[in-house]
């Protein structure tokens, strides 16, 4: 690892031990722990629900902190999973010591490590979500060759205490500064502990939305981040939702992730940006532009757009959010910088330009062209998402737009050359979004066959959420609520934090 790479890494385990986490040894944990006077290890996982989960383990001696990072330990898995049998329900949490970072909320010096499910045999667990993803993305590299990369936009809500004082204009506050933007600092603050535990953060900006109700106000906030392997995609934006809980709690202000907040104001999406690599190269534009392979990859998730709401928009608001003039995706289909799409194609560097020498006359160097920055920008999910499953059936459908012979043409077919909002005409072309979550289920059971083969989906998981979104009969619920704004604020209350 480069020296700069170390000196400029936020993660104190990476700075310490003077190598990338991928090279983290179990014998380099404990030479952390040892010399850094860490008292507690926290094994972090992700069960069958998507929510984060801790097993606490106080650090007594030098064997028992060899025990526990080289065999694990036992957890009730008929607590975590549904269809587990109680009378075979234990199961190990294995540490990956790649993900370990310290914990910046613990009082009591902490490390904390995420883990992997494994049955009693030693085989990773079928139905763990964590596994699932992974075996998309081995039957990806597998089929294809290419390494998928990914990563969320992360917008979330914060609200407190209303002030009299430099309020920003309503739904005006898109990249607003202090003291307009009045939590930038927590923002801010938020970045930089997600940095340290190895979260790759691009940006963060305030959003659109902002407004007051009663004594609170309400302020939209996004964080981005960088392109990653998709397994790492899934895990930092768990640990990014945490902190930013951890740092509400701190300050007495509720963070929330819900697509839909109030009645006419900017919901909260979660638009996913991926990329393919071959060999280290990003392979989604080439001189012409977007690549065949992008098309492709388009074509595949477009194709699968309705079931993957069943990953993605997993609460009744999300389809309060999917509607059209919201800058949110109503049909199926793509297009260049357009968010009226489903799938657009942000700006991506692909000009051989050199902007920074126009914009700086002093400038003594040529700017070498930088490649590979391109992605393509899925906008359907949102912050009740069920990441490890949703990422996993990204890449399914990635693949079979790969596989399909006929995928450029029908990316043709789906292309969008204006506002579909405004162009009614054009928005009849293309089919439409689920309405409900128990439309989504429908689509899901219909298409089952496709997330289950090769087992990457294991039965019951389908079942699970086909079951889990049906309980919410929802069906019709946008056409029911038209008006109604009481009935809509009594759901946006219930669905606030739920995930």
């Amino acid at each position: 690892m480069r020296e700069y790479e170390v000196s400029l890494n936020p993660n104190k385990l990476v700075k310490y031990l003077k190598k990338p986490v991928s090279e983290f040894t179990r014998h380099d944990i404990i030479r952390f722990i040892e010399e850094n006077g860490i008292e507690m290890l926290n094994f972090r996982f992700v069960a069958e629900d998507g929510k984060l989960k801790t097993l606490n383990f106080v650090v007594t001696s030098r064997d028992y902190l060899e025990s526990i990072l080289a065999t694990g330990e036992r957890v009730d898995g008929s607590s975590l999973f549904s269809y587990i049998d109680a009378d075979s329900s234990d199961l190990y949490v294995i540490p990956r010591f790649s993900s370990a970072f310290v914990n910046p909320f613990s009082e009591v010096p902490s490390l904390d490590i995420l883990c992997s499910f494994y049955t009693k045999d030693g085989n990773p667990l079928e139905s763990s979500p964590e596994y699932i993803l992974r075996k998309a993305h081995s039957e990806f590299r597998k089929s294809t060759g290419l390494v998928f990369k990914a990563m969320g936009e992360l917008e979330f809500y914060i609200s407190g205490k209303a002030e009299s004082l430099y309020l920003s204009e309503d739904q005006k506050g898109y990249t607003n500064s202090q003291p307009f933007a009045k939590w930038e600092n927590l923002r801010s603050e938020a970045m930089n502990l997600m940095a340290q535990t190895g979260c790759k953060i691009k940006y963060g900006h305030s959003e659109v939305g902002n407004f007051t109700s009663g004594d609170d106000y309400f302020e939209q906030h996004e964080i981005e981040f960088q392109p990653v392997n998709a397994e790492d995609a899934a895990d930092q934006l768990i640990i990014a939702k945490w902190i930013l809980r951890m740092l509400g709690r701190k300050y007495g202000v509720s963070i929330s992730f819900a697509p839909k907040i109030t009645v006419g104001k900017a919901g909260s999406g979660l638009h996913i940006h991926m990329q393919a690599e071959k060999d280290g190269v990003n392979v989604m534009s080439d001189e012409s532009g977007i690549s065949d392979t992008a098309k492709k990859i388009i074509t595949g998730l477009l194709l699968r757009a309705k079931a993957l709401t069943a990953f993605g928009n997993t609460v009744p608001l999300s389809y309060l959010r999917l509607v059209p003039h919201q800058e949110a995706p109503t049909n199926i289909c793509w297009g260049d910088t357009n968010r009226s799409a489903l799938i657009r194609i942000p700006l991506g560097w692909i000009a051989k330009t050199n902007m920074v020498r126009d914009a700086n006359p002093f400038e003594k160097y040529d700017v070498p062209y930088i490649p590979g920055k391109q992605t393509i920008e899925l906008r359907t999910p949102d912050g009740s998402a069920d990441l490890y499953h949703l990422f996993a059936g990204i890449i399914m459908a990635s693949q079979e737009g790969l596989e399909m012979k006929d995928s450029l043409e029908k990316s043709e077919q789906l292309y969008a050359g204006a506002n579909i909002f405004k162009d009614k005409d054009m928005a009849k072309s293309f089919e439409h979004l689920p309405l409900s979550c128990f439309e989504s289920a429908e689509i899901l059971e219909n298409e089952r066959s496709f997330f289950e083969k090769n087992n990457i989906f294991p039965k019951g998981t389908i079942d699970r959420f086909i079951r889990h979104l049906k309980s919410y009969d929802d069906k019709g619920l946008s056409e029911n609520l038209f008006g109604k704004d009481e009935e809509i604020r009594k759901l946006v209350l219930k669905y606030l934090n739920h995930n």
